[in-house]
């Protein structure tokens, strides 16, 4: 497999956005808006910090959250890396030939300006996401 897919952010499962931005914002990271994600079911908001990796925060909005099964096992934790991909549907094709499991559906997010994601799954390296960058 060669892929060469750009790194988008790396995704943190929290309870209290505001309380785990307050962490990062004192290393210098500016955080985003924060918004609900109807399809979700959660609150995102992005922290970025020149040359620094994007960070995602995600929490939930109630206990039928999915993020809570996460959070249940694991605490607040980096649970996944984003990648983009401008054809979505063809990387996630070349992706389950590697044995890939596609855990969601290929759907708009909120956060991401209603650009197309999905989250794949493989033993080996975890849970990725897909967003779709198409080129301008």
């Amino acid at each position: 497999m060669s892929l060469n897919l750009p790194f988008h952010h790396i995704g943190i499962a929290c309870y209290d956005i505001n309380a785990t931005a307050e962490f990062y914002e004192g290393l210098g990271y500016t955080k985003s808006e924060t918004t609900y994600d109807p399809i979700q079911n959660v609150y995102i908001c992005f922290l970025h910090k020149d040359g620094e990796v994007c960070i995602e925060l995600i929490a939930p909005h109630d206990e039928t959250s999915p993020i809570n099964k996460n959070l249940q096992k694991n605490g607040v934790t980096p649970y996944h890396l984003c990648y983009e991909a401008e054809n979505v549907e063809a990387v996630i094709a070349e992706l389950k030939k590697e044995k890939f499991l596609q855990v969601s559906r290929l759907a708009p997010a909120v956060a991401m300006g209603n650009k197309r994601v999905c989250f794949l799954f493989s033993k080996a390296v975890g849970l990725i996401e897909l967003v779709e960058m198409r080129a301008t």
